[in-house]
């Protein structure tokens, strides 16, 4: 059992849930809580850390089994821990690695049109989590997100994919302008969400291949993406609310797709 915050492995723990750049040198992330260990893939996994007090939970350490594993004093796994009330398990997992053909590959074999979200510099480790987890949801492909935009392995982030993480596939792009030539290539409209848009969301045809543009949560689009999107559209809003949360909004579109879709 380690019983020390000074050892090696528990202060790599505490350098990856609190840099992004331990986290992208060393290819390594930190998911927290009984959930998230259970839905890893199991090629994901380096290695398993549990607090002493769910020793007794047998379906973890039956789970556990196949996967490198520590076992740590409550007191070190309280610190090592990014949430206030710790579940008692943390996963350490390799960062996953994606293409642009993992996010529409296997839509144009079967001719189906992706469907899929690009991101521009948001910031809001809660809106990203939910958005991939709204996303999960809603049949969407993937998700391209600007190098501006809040880091995915941020724990606070995979805390709220609640296991889309897993099975969502993301890639970082420079700018949306760049990812541009790729949509036009694969035949996808690009819409973005604004307020100047000529018509609201649920009047355009999404059946089609189909990427939704979200902007900052404070600043909204650049004007550069503004102009690259193929045709801006609006959510009409009641008394004096100027927008949407970016999740809320991000949800409202993917379902509004996810709808046509299936109609």
């Amino acid at each position: 059992m380690i019983t020390s915050v000074n050892n090696g492995q528990i202060k790599n723990i505490i350098q990856l849930n609190q840099k992004a750049k331990a986290r992208r040198e060393q290819g390594l992330f930190v998911a927290e809580g009984r959930k998230m260990f259970l839905e890893a893939p199991a090629d994901w996994v380096s290695r398993v850390y549990l607090a002493e007090f769910v020793t007794g939970d047998t379906e973890l350490m039956s789970h556990a089994e196949g996967f490198p594993c520590e076992v740590v004093s409550d007191s070190v796994f309280r610190q090592m821990s990014d949430t206030q009330t710790p579940q008692g398990i943390l996963t350490l997992l390799k960062k996953p690695s994606y293409i642009e053909e993992d996010i529409w590959g296997s839509r144009a074999a079967d001719q189906i049109h992706p469907l899929v979200m690009v991101l521009e510099d948001l910031q809001d480790p809660g809106n990203a989590g939910t958005i991939f987890r709204t996303a999960e949801g809603a049949g969407v492909d993937g998700i391209f997100l600007t190098r501006t935009c809040v880091d995915i392995t941020n724990p606070k982030v995979i805390r709220s994919t609640m296991g889309s993480i897993y099975r969502m596939p993301f890639l970082y792009v420079e700018s949306v302008v760049s990812l541009k030539e790729q949509l036009e290539k694969h035949h996808i409209r690009l819409f973005a969400a604004h307020l100047q848009g000529r018509n609201t969301y649920d009047k355009e045809d999404y059946q089609g291949g189909t990427a939704f543009l979200i902007g900052n949560e404070g600043k909204g689009l650049t004007d550069q993406a503004s102009q690259a999107a193929d045709c801006l559209i609006r959510i009409p809003m009641n008394g004096q609310v100027e927008s949407l949360n970016a999740a809320m909004a991000a949800g409202i579109l993917m379902y509004e797709a996810a709808r046509q879709r299936r109609g």
